[in-house]
């Protein structure tokens, strides 16, 4: 099969606000043709919570601490729950639903487009494979406590690392695009994310961030049980940027945004994704 040139796009840290919006942006400019396929790299500054678009931000995230904390906060398009952006590399995928090799079903499609995550992974030196949780032994291994947390939530092809789950992913798909994001993560500070969550109380709280800590984990957690060295953030982009290239079969060429995806994104920042009534509307 003839090696597609996609682009890479690495947009560095920016608002919860513009993120989501840049990913809406080139979502659009896509659909229209305006832009190749696309993989995006990014990060969050602040650190942000984002929560999946069919949550109830009110009913399951604790916003007065989210602010205390000078935390940012903001509904992703995509469904799943609960995710601390901190020290982490955030990626989104998107290509058209019609791109050869994309599959109809939406957990096919996360299995192909995940392909390039586990190479990178393995890039890393880490034993990482893809789950499929059609057997009931499976399901039972992996199965959710049904936290607002996102990583605790196994989809039907779960990206196992060291046997556990690392990178939280979610899907939607708008105007003949599908737009896959999630996050892969350095660090995971647990102890924070869960003081940002509602729960019924304190002891399902704990019952729940038992469940999550044994499955939820970063990189560099790994990296020290295995007794090696953890990696910063350059070295992460090397790894996945090489993994997504071949999982994916193309060549990336780096590019900006274009000037109509910043307009777009600036105009959608402003007036949904940094706005109450699209954060808070559930």
């Amino acid at each position: 099969m003839k090696e597609e040139v996609w682009r890479l796009v690495d947009s560095g840290a920016c608002s919860p606000a513009y993120n989501m919006a840049l990913d809406e942006a080139i979502l659009t400019a896509h659909s229209e043709g305006l832009v190749p396929p696309t993989v995006r790299f990014y990060g969050w500054s602040p650190a942000s919570l984002s929560i999946g678009y069919f949550q109830k931000a009110e009913g399951e995230v604790d916003l007065e601490r989210v602010e205390r904390e000078g935390l940012g906060f903001v509904r992703r398009p995509t469904g799943g729950r609960a995710v601390l952006h901190d020290r982490e590399l955030t990626y989104s995928i998107i290509v058209a639903e019609s791109y050869p090799g994309i599959p109809r079903g939406v957990t096919e499609a996360y299995r192909v487009l995940s392909e390039g995550l586990l190479l990178g992974f393995r890039h890393l030196g880490l034993d990482a494979a893809m789950v499929s949780l059609a057997s009931e032994e499976e399901q039972r291994q992996y199965a959710s406590m049904g936290s607002a947390a996102c990583f605790d939530s196994p989809s039907w092809y779960e990206l196992v690392v060291e046997g556990r789950k690392v990178a939280g992913s979610a899907q939607t798909r708008q105007k003949g695009v599908v737009l896959q994001h999630g996050s892969i993560l350095l660090e995971l500070d647990v102890e924070q994310l869960f003081g940002l969550l509602r729960f019924p109380s304190e002891r399902v709280m704990e019952r729940m961030k038992q469940q999550f800590v044994k499955k939820a984990v970063a990189i560099n957690d790994i990296l020290r049980d295995l007794g090696r060295p953890a990696v910063e953030l350059d070295q992460v982009k090397e790894s996945f940027e090489r993994g997504l290239a071949e999982g994916l079969n193309v060549r990336f060429e780096r590019e900006e945004p274009t000037s109509y995806e910043v307009e777009l994104a600036e105009q959608l920042a402003a007036e949904k994704y940094g706005h109450a009534e699209w954060n808070l509307r559930r």
